[in-house]
């Protein structure tokens, strides 16, 4: 049977626009059943929490419900791969910060680019990091500190949660600047490093304010000084790098959310939105602030501006840790 030319070009348009129409109709639905965030790190640690306390209002806003995947390994890129080769339907969302969405691409050959397989969705809270150790240490002030470990060198034990971690490269550059050594030992995540530090199997962790400030405050571990320019409302008595005697010696993780590349626009806004309702949640607000973490302002809340962060990050830092010679463990 001949069909005219034209119908035949109506028929193939026709084709080629069903992927098209489903695509743009199940944005327009979604979502119809759970979202996975995905935490790359062990459960307890900061990034686990930090998806924990965003999760209720989430399912609120969503109206579906917010399953918090742990997926470890690898300083966290295996949870962020899981992410990247995920269908691009919304669906499968990875929890992030500045170690798994900068410092891995520098350090680990990925099976994913960070900037061109991941779709931004909301630039998150961040946090400070503070210098802890267990109680045993003898040292009573960061000055004191620096002293047990230069007259401990290469003898002290360091957890961080992996090759690149915020706890590995701030311990890299606080060993640099002291010009001490440090034995690193890396963990699934800062919690399971924060238990062997509270019992006492290590001797400590530069570790995100977040994770360690309820252990400070029982008096579980000792903490020296925060890495911010500020004192932290939330633990007051805890002094700066700057007051204790290690100026310039500044470090906060920053953190986000993404989806697979592809992921339809309209439920990257969606997803925005969501995530900037969570944030401006009353509750949501004083638990961050209760740990330290910074929300940042309304305009860098955007997907937009979490892409452009991201870029300006990676072009900051990576020569600065190849420089370093910063290897996957």
């Amino acid at each position: 049977m001949n069909f005219p030319r034209r119908r035949l070009l109506h028929l193939a348009a026709g084709a080629v626009a069903l992927p098209v129409v489903s695509r743009v109709a199940a944005a327009e639905r979604y979502p119809t059943h759970a979202i996975t965030l995905v935490v790359p790190f062990a459960a307890g640690g900061p990034a686990d929490l930090v998806a924990r306390i965003l999760s209720e209002p989430l399912r609120t806003s969503l109206g579906q419900p917010i399953i918090v995947d742990n997926i470890t390994g690898a300083g966290g890129s295996v949870g962020v791969g899981r992410v990247a080769h995920a269908a691009p339907d919304g669906y499968t969302l990875s929890i992030g910060h500045w170690s798994t969405h900068v410092v891995n691409g520098a350090i680990y050959a990925l099976s994913y680019d960070l900037v061109n397989d991941l779709e931004p969705i909301a630039r998150l809270p961040s946090n400070p990091m503070v210098i802890v150790t267990r109680n045993s240490v003898p040292a009573k002030n960061l000055k004191e500190l620096v002293a047990w470990l230069k007259a401990n060198d290469n003898k002290v034990l360091v957890g961080t949660a992996g090759a690149g971690s915020g706890a590995h490269v701030a311990g890299v550059y606080f060993q640099n600047m002291i010009g001490a050594h440090f034995q690193f030992v890396p963990y699934r995540g800062t919690g399971p490093a924060l238990l062997d530090l509270v019992a006492g199997h290590i001797d400590m962790i530069v570790d995100q304010a977040s994770n360690s400030l309820p252990q400070v405050s029982a008096g579980q571990i000792r903490a020296y000084a925060v890495t911010a320019a500020n004192r932290l409302p939330a633990a007051p008595d805890i002094p700066t790098v700057d007051e204790a005697g290690l100026p310039g010696f500044h470090m906060s993780l920053w953190y986000g959310v993404w989806a697979s590349k592809g992921t339809p626009k309209d439920i990257i806004a969606r997803l925005n939105r969501a995530f900037v309702d969570a944030m401006a949640d009353a509750r949501v607000r004083q638990r961050f602030a209760d740990l330290a973490l910074d929300i940042p302002p309304r305009d860098q809340q955007t997907a937009a501006a979490l892409g452009a962060w991201q870029k300006a990050e990676i072009a900051k830092w990576w020569p600065i840790i190849k420089a370093a010679g910063i290897k996957a463990e």
